[in-house]
């Protein structure tokens, strides 16, 4: 078996990940990329532990599937090194490079593309880097391209066409403008009037459902967010002739008729996503995509006129009876609900939240599931629980199992193991890493200026060079920040711990008895307890609990 310097065999984990659905489906590239990695496997005498594929994965964050169990594989020791075709295949982001690099170093495990340029030489690494850095400057000069070509167009007038029109409209055969969609201009007038008679985003889903209007993707029921936005956005609202000339771009002035238009409304906002993981319950992780938006001056807004088919009266008054502030009902907060944030459906899993019905004179209180709703054909059908005979369930359980200081504390030491599990690697090691690519990123900023000053750089190259390294430094004070939050969980738990030792866990019976219900509902929060109702009773769950059935 091909060794190292005589210290082992040479084992290598194969990488690839492709980043569009469509090429996850055909399956090509991805294919493509671990032919070449098993050729260069074999030519170099590597034993191949595992291939790992991030199917449908961008390269602009770390949390990936794949990568995950790639960094895992690593950690555990014995891989030489981590082989993937291109070096964006391991990410796009320069910083992420070095974050890997320093990572793999400390298990003894090396990072490598089939297109290194250097060798492990500082030279060597510099050169990668440097081409890193160009790579990801001529995707950055691609994507602003992009945006000002479509910038040009809104400011022409002319719509940019996404992926759906906006609801009520179609667009027209050259997709740069939109017509009117008489079927959904219907229901977009009805909305308006519903909104207009003081109704709630709540009760006009309720009356698109019974009337059986499907939302914009086709659903039974309308999202919430979905019908304010319709509400409130200028694309319903008719502008008058001169106000439309005040907001449009000169360019397009002259060619506007005489009558009133809605303004569809460009270059508000930028948008970032990217990947994020957190932990389940299980043990697995969930991925989500987290989006984040920086708003725009309203110097840089874009307007396009839009055809404008409501009267100007009712968008108004729809407009205002939908901006007002409604009085909260106080029949929810009068009461203290000892389990607010605890209790969890059996059917589904989702939380159970706070209810109060009221039959006459009286009053019942319940707990019911977030996604039990009467009108829809799949919402939860898991019948609403009492909240009395709940919450002395959850206290009885307290008051007999949770008075033992060792238990409380021994679950609370559990809790904190558990959660030290869930970080990845060496938190302060990963934190040294970005602290020291915040310290070369000041250098780099300040060997530009001297290129600069010398006249070995125009200013335009300048600009461009110290906007990629502003984007890596806000990457590292990114992670540098979610390093930081799940530290402040632990130190959370850990707070908690001592507050229980203080407080709760050497109290006697009676003080314990005393506790308001929001004190009841902050020592279950504190000691990260659960419940769900069973057929038999009820279940808590929690760090120290038994997961037996508790008779109710």
């Amino acid at each position: 078996m091909p060794t190292t310097n005589g210290h082992g065999p040479k084992r290598a984990i194969l990488y690839a990940r492709v980043s569009t659905d469509e090429q996850a489906r055909s399956g090509y590239s991805l294919a493509q990329q671990i032919e070449a990695l098993r050729a260069y496997a074999a030519q170099e005498g590597y034993e191949v532990l595992e291939e790992v594929q991030d199917v449908g994965q961008s390269g602009a964050s770390l949390e990936r599937p794949g990568m995950d169990r790639v960094r895992d594989l690593v950690a555990v020791g014995g891989v030489s090194v981590v082989l993937a075709q291109d070096r964006d295949r391991f990410a796009r982001e320069p910083a992420y490079h070095y974050l890997l690099r320093k990572e793999f170093e400390e298990h003894g495990t090396k990072v490598r593309a089939l297109n290194d340029r250097g060798d492990d030489s500082p030279e060597g690494e510099l050169t990668d880097g440097v081409l890193d850095q160009l790579a990801k400057y001529e995707r950055a000069k691609f994507t602003e391209r992009s945006r000002r070509g479509k910038l040009q167009k809104a400011r022409q007038g002319k719509i940019i066409a996404t992926m759906k029109p906006p609801y009520g409209f179609r667009y027209n055969e050259a997709r740069d403008g939109l017509v009117v969609h008489e079927p959904e201009r219907q229901v977009v007038e009805r909305i308006f009037r519903l909104a207009a008679e003081g109704h709630g985003t709540k009760a006009i889903q309720t009356r698109l459902y019974r009337e059986r209007i499907p939302s914009p993707t086709g659903k039974e029921t309308w999202h919430r967010p979905v019908l304010k936005r319709i509400v409130l956005s200028d694309t319903y609202k008719p502008h008058t002739y001169e106000e439309t000339l005040e907001l449009v771009p000169e360019q397009m002035a002259a060619t506007l008729e005489k009558k009133t238009y809605g303004i569809r409304w460009w270059n508000r906002s930028s948008q970032k996503s990217r990947q994020v993981s957190e932990p389940t319950r299980n043990g697995q992780r969930y991925y989500r995509q987290k989006v984040t938006y920086l708003p725009r001056h309203r110097e840089e807004w874009i307007a396009a006129p839009v055809p404008a088919f409501l009267p100007r009266d009712l968008v108004e008054r729809a407009r205002a009876m939908m901006s007002a502030p409604r009085p909260q009902e106080r029949k929810n907060l009068a009461r203290g609900w000892e389990l607010r944030g605890l209790m969890r459906c059996p059917s589904c899993g989702a939380a159970m939240t706070s209810h109060t019905a009221t039959r006459g004179e009286k009053v019942y209180y319940y707990y019911r599931c977030h996604r039990s709703v009467d009108y829809r054909r799949n919402s939860c059908r898991q019948k609403m629980e009492r909240a009395q005979k709940a919450e002395e369930a959850m206290w009885e359980f307290v008051s007999r199992v949770l008075k033992d200081p060792d238990r409380i504390l021994a679950g609370m030491e559990v809790l904190i193991e558990q959660k030290r599990a869930e970080l990845r690697g060496d938190p302060e090691r990963e934190a040294k890493a970005w602290l020291e690519r915040l310290t070369e990123v000041d250098q780099e900023r300040r060997g530009y200026l001297k290129l600069a000053a010398k006249g070995r750089m125009s200013e335009e190259e300048l600009d461009e060079a110290l906007a990629d390294l502003e984007e890596t430094r806000r990457t590292a004070e990114r992670e540098l920040e979610a390093i930081g939050g799940r530290r402040e969980e632990i130190e959370e738990l850990e707070r908690d711990r001592e507050a229980i030792k203080a407080s709760w866990a050497a109290a006697v019976p009676g003080d314990l008895d005393r506790l308001t219900p929001e004190g009841r509902n902050t020592l279950y929060l504190k000691l990260r307890l659960e419940m769900r109702p069973t057929e038999d009773g009820y279940e808590v769950t929690g760090p120290f609990c038994s997961l037996d059935p508790l008779s109710s």
